[in-house]
């Protein structure tokens, strides 16, 4: 009998510890009683708010919870960073976006019709690294540039959900 109750024991804490990382975030969507506007958050509307529609999304173990205003600014602004294999700059450009916790696609151009590509949407001379958010780009490794580019976008200063890399690797 020790030994059923012992082994429904370890059951129950087995279940415990798979489930304990999966969790939902829930996004809402309304119109403002008062001004007939459009809302869209992470909190639950108001009394009275019209068109209630919620959003409920799983996140399993090990994916981070991206904050609501990453995720917005991820899907009004995507960025895209442009680097080179080998470059000390592009790793330093790299650094900064994660360092701000910016959720962003790296692309390295392989041939001459591929830097001929980026130049063209660039602007100008492809100097990589280079950036591109949203529709904006900057040319070239400039922080100062960069950071503003990234402010305007609405992406945090620091990355508020996960443990940067540089401090891991202390």
């Amino acid at each position: 009998m020790r030994t059923s109750t012992a082994l429904r024991f370890a059951h129950i804490v087995a279940v415990l510890f798979a489930t304990s990382g999966v969790g939902a975030e829930t996004t809402y969507r309304w119109i403002d009683p008062g001004s007939g506007h459009t809302v869209i958050s992470d909190l639950p509307p108001p009394p009275g708010a019209r068109q209630v529609i919620h959003y409920t999304t799983n996140t399993g173990v090990g994916e981070p919870q991206i904050p609501y205003a990453v995720r917005q600014a991820t899907e009004k602004f995507p960025v895209v960073l442009y680097t080179s294999l080998g470059c000390v700059t592009c790793k330093e450009a790299r650094a900064l976006l994660d360092r701000r916790g910016v959720p962003f696609s790296e692309r390295a151009p392989n041939s001459e019709e591929e830097l001929a590509e980026l130049a063209r949407q660039l602007g100008g001379e492809a100097l990589l690294p280079s950036i591109r958010v949203g529709r904006q780009s900057v040319r070239g490794f400039s922080p100062t540039a960069w950071i503003e580019l990234l402010d305007a976008a609405g992406y945090p200063s620091s990355a508020p959900y996960r443990v940067r890399p540089s401090e891991a690797a202390e």
